[in-house]
């Protein structure tokens, strides 16, 4: 019998909601359903699984677990995060308009401006630290969706979910957050108006650079039906192997996280002593404004950071920054975040190589900037080898 989740801390949730023991077994952990296929006994007779491509009970533990982290009631994974970016797409229509946060992922930049501006679907990109004035001015008769990212990427910026989803609604639209950078654990979108969340599974819920997946939540029952559907005709499928990592590394998550923000609320400190630093981009750090949405809507402001290498203008920006980073020896060069391990990336030509160079210019995405995933490693040994890079 499966205990009640409204009654259960995080970490309790993690671990027991939507894993019970096997029946067949009594296995403790879910197992890994390896098939494609379900054997019937009889015409439209199964037990409540017929292909794989359909459902999976590894893949349903995994749904059931990461809804009620998110206080959802549906969770529907999909192969990566950008496919769960995309579900989300699918379900507009071409003359659709969309409104989204200025900064946010290369990625999803992309998926909108190549793929789905061809199909007949706007986006515009704006600043949302206005949530009134500035949906008033970028909403059309045609805008169905509010898009943002809270904390973005890669300048850490946060946006006030209560206040935008309140305005969105008022014209008619549904909101979709992407909460990768703070995770369930630190924040949930659902409680604040937002309709759907959006995951990179790869990131934080994993937890340990080895999988690749995604997740959308929702209260939502239409939305959800929806979603469904997609994950079933298009088959951009979360496998089993991957669901079943994904469920060992969202036990830890609470823990983890606890040690990825000390660690990063240390290195911050650090960063903004540094004569070699010109500024450093950190949840609710741009002024009492931000620091106040991170007061009412998180708790914590996470582990991501990024910051500015002071000017030389007697050295090219993408060299000095190749060159810092070739003395780095614990963070590494690498794509990607959210994993135990520290990683440094470079937004221009990294995560964001995607923006037109005029676009990232406008954003603040200079070349001088540096994101970093700050890992589980003692903190101590991860500002002396940053101070060491930095010298």
């Amino acid at each position: 019998m499966q205990p009640e989740r409204e009654k259960l801390g995080f970490t309790t949730r993690a671990i027991h909601v939507g894993q019970p023991a096997d029946p067949a077994t009594g296995a403790t952990i879910v197992p890994l359903y390896l098939t494609s296929t379900y054997t019937q006994t009889g015409l439209g007779q199964h037990r409540g699984y017929e292909y794989g491509r359909a459902d999976n009970p590894t893949r349903r533990a995994l749904e059931a677990a990461l809804a009620a982290l998110e206080n959802g009631r549906h969770a529907v994974t999909f192969g990566s995060g950008m496919a769960a970016i995309d579900a989300v797409m699918r379900m507009l229509q071409p003359g659709d308009h969309v409104v989204a946060g200025e900064d946010l992922y290369g990625g999803a930049y992309r998926l909108f401006e190549q793929v789905y501006h061809q199909q007949g679907v706007l986006v515009d990109y704006v600043n949302l630290s206005d949530p009134d004035g500035v949906l008033s001015t970028a909403i059309r008769p045609q805008s169905r969706l509010l898009w943002l990212e809270t904390p973005t990427n890669p300048l850490l910026k946060v946006a006030d979910i209560k206040a935008l989803a309140a305005a969105a609604h008022r014209h008619d639209m549904w909101v979709a957050v992407d909460n990768t950078f703070a995770t369930p654990y630190l924040q949930n979108p659902l409680d604040f108006g937002a309709d759907v969340i959006v995951h990179s599974m790869t990131k934080y819920l994993g937890g340990h650079s080895d999988v690749l997946g995604g997740v959308v939540i929702t209260n939502d029952d239409a939305i959800a039906e929806r979603l469904k559907f997609l994950q079933n005709t298009v088959g951009s499928i979360l496998g089993a192997f991957e669901a079943w990592l994904i469920l060992r590394g969202i036990k830890t998550l609470g823990i983890r996280m606890e040690r990825h923000q000390k660690n990063a609320i240390a290195i911050r400190k650090f960063l903004e002593q540094h004569a070699a630093v010109e500024r450093v981009y950190y949840p609710g750090s741009a002024g009492p404004y931000q620091a106040s949405i991170v007061a009412r809507q998180m708790r914590g402001p996470g582990a991501m950071l990024s910051f500015e290498l002071r000017p030389n203008p007697e050295q090219d920006p993408i060299k000095r920054v190749e060159e810092m980073f070739s003395r780095l020896r614990l963070f590494a060069l690498a794509e990607s975040l959210g994993g135990v391990e520290s990683l440094v990336g470079h937004p221009a030509t990294m995560s964001h190589a995607s923006l037109p160079p005029q676009v990232r210019h406008d954003r603040g995405i200079s070349d001088h900037l540096i994101r970093l995933s700050v890992g589980i490693e003692e903190a101590d040994d991860l500002v002396r080898d940053l101070d060491e890079a930095l010298r």
